[in-house]
């Protein structure tokens, strides 16, 4: 008896939410698909277990009681709650599919993202890929962008967000430079060699370059022979043997299982920053974007430490 109670209450706060909002039982009862003798039945038992009067009636109007006024907005939200319930459920039935904005930085892109694209879209056909690439951080929401991926955990009110994994950078040179110019032991030495740094696109400041050294973390910026502006950049002039460079381990990996970059300074590499996705709350219930989220985590978790 208690759980029939608890029920019809809950149908009742529906349908005085919905005619509170909209002025008639008639309008409350095409929005809930129901008749109106049954709003009415409704909100009448609801007044009841209530002791309390929601509604002011007339022949021509519905008008909210102060009593109902203080009541109302917290029947909408129950609504709203339920109707968001239903919302997730129908998404989570749903096959992804329609096109799916993805922003990333450059070396994210080419390195993590991109070849994992076909296994993606052999999993889920009916998404269509929509990849950007820019170095500057974008107006996630501004831009409809559905998911960006990014260095750091970077807060916004407005978008919910997932860290991926740990970010390793690391000093890489080619094995010619090093067999040229020696293996630096320690932090200090790099500035007796050759060093390719970036300079950001976004500030102009150039990367300053942290080690931990003696159980503590320092960062020293290197009077660099070659300045670029593109990660990619540093990979190159690096492999080709323009000297050390500081380079995220994942994206080295590659480069040093087929013998065209070896770490230095191993023991001193630092983990600064994560890999985070952030999306809307508007597209938490986006079939594509949680598919996409959990392609994401899987492939981050196969990363190179």
């Amino acid at each position: 008896m208690t759980e029939r109670i608890a029920i019809d209450r809950l149908t009742g706060l529906f349908a005085f939410a919905r005619a509170g909002s909209l002025g008639s039982y008639t309008a409350a009862a095409q929005s809930l698909g129901v008749s109106p003798s049954a709003v009415s039945k409704s909100i009448q038992r609801l007044e009841q277990q209530l002791g309390l009067a929601l509604f002011t009636r007339t022949t021509r109007s519905l008008t909210l009681t102060a009593e109902g006024r203080d009541l109302h907005q917290r029947a909408l939200r129950l609504l709203r709650d339920a109707e968001e319930i239903e919302q997730v459920a129908t998404a989570a039935r749903a096959e992804p599919s329609g096109t799916l904005r993805i922003a990333a930085s450059l070396p994210i892109g080419l390195h993590l993202i991109a070849p994992g694209l076909p296994a993606f879209r052999a999993a889920h056909p009916r998404v269509a890929i929509d990849l950007r690439l820019d170095d500057h951080l974008v107006d996630i929401v501004g831009q409809g962008i559905d998911i960006a991926v990014r260095l750091g955990d970077l807060a916004d009110s407005r978008l919910l967000s997932r860290r991926l994994a740990p970010l390793r950078l690391c000093a890489f040179a080619a094995p010619s430079y090093l067999a040229a110019r020696g293996v630096p032991r320690h932090p200090d030495e790099i500035a007796a060699h050759d060093t390719v740094n970036l300079r950001f696109q976004s500030t102009g400041q150039l990367f300053r370059w942290p080690f931990r050294t003696g159980g503590r973390e320092i960062e020293i910026v290197p009077s660099s022979g070659v300045i670029v502006d593109a990660s990619e950049a540093v990979i190159a002039t690096v492999i080709a043997g323009g000297g050390i460079g500081i380079i995220a381990s994942f994206i080295a990996a590659p480069h040093v299982a087929r013998g065209a970059l070896v770490p230095v300074l191993e023991d001193c590499a630092v983990e600064r920053h994560g890999i985070s996705a952030l999306w809307p709350e508007s597209r938490r219930s986006n079939p594509a974007v949680r598919a996409f989220l959990d392609h994401l985590q899987t492939a981050t978790r196969a990363l190179p430490a």
